[in-house]
């Protein structure tokens, strides 16, 4: 057998039905927070849903906490999905470019689960931090994968390094520099500034939709948050010089 090559060994029953169960718990939680928001969010009440009891749900999630930090995972994990499927799906369209095309995907799903999104970027929920290097962080790793590869691809290293941003003081330089990397090769910092900027200026504009504070837009708010995105991708591609080089990607 090739050494690349991996057996899948089949799930025992009672791991098929721990997985199931745990399945069951997630979406009952999902459904508790659509209804009454995260705050309200609480094992007594998943399992009251479930007609379970909380000792029960000891079981799979020991604590609050371990629940939260599950459901932020998943619904990170959902958000690119649905990111990554709207490019995947996307009809060729040479006049609008994939950065918009995910930031769309992103704000759609954003709009259509309110709630989940605002476990992701609402209030912080009280008494609870995220585990470092947990799966929450890996989860949004693979976001900013996606965002990045779309934003900077056919630009080399050398090209985003030049990018024409304001200067950096070297407190910073240092502090971009040591951050961790999620895509495939490595940022300079220029480039991981402009990434950062972006991102606010996205995930601001989402925010302000999914709290209500767009709606003076009425109908319009897709179309707006489109010109934004094309104005915010032909900002950042202003600032990285062309010439010889370009199309050859970021590699590390």
């Amino acid at each position: 057998m090739p050494a690349d090559e991996h057996v899948t060994v089949p799930q025992t029953l009672r791991q098929r039905r721990r997985a199931a169960a745990t399945r069951e718990i997630l979406e009952a939680a999902e459904h508790h927070i659509a209804e009454s928001g995260p705050a309200a969010l609480s094992l007594r009440a998943v399992a009251r849903g479930l007609g379970m009891t909380v000792q029960a749900l000891y079981h799979y999630f020991p604590s609050r906490e371990a629940l939260v930090t599950e459901l932020i995972a998943k619904a990170y994990g959902d958000l690119a999905d649905a990111v990554q499927a709207a490019v995947d799906t996307a009809p060729e369209d040479p006049g609008l470019p994939r950065l918009v095309i995910a930031a769309e995907g992103y704000r759609q799903w954003a709009v259509a689960h309110p709630e989940r999104f605002q476990l992701l970027y609402g209030t912080p929920l009280r008494d609870y931090a995220a585990p470092v290097e947990g799966p929450t962080t890996q989860a949004m790793r693979r976001m900013s994968s996606i965002f990045e590869r779309e934003m900077f691809d056919g630009f080399t290293v050398a090209q985003l390094a030049a990018a024409e941003t304001p200067a950096l003081s070297p407190e910073l330089r240092a502090y971009l520099e040591q951050l961790p990397h999620y895509g495939p090769g490595r940022l300079p910092p220029p480039a991981t500034a402009l990434l950062l900027s972006a991102w606010g200026h996205l995930n601001g504009l989402v925010i302000l939709e999914v709290f209500g504070h767009a709606a003076f837009l009425g109908g319009h708010q897709a179309e707006i948050f489109r010109i934004a995105m094309r104005n915010l991708l032909d900002d950042v591609h202003r600032q990285i010089p062309t010439g010889a080089g370009a199309g050859a990607g970021v590699s590390a």
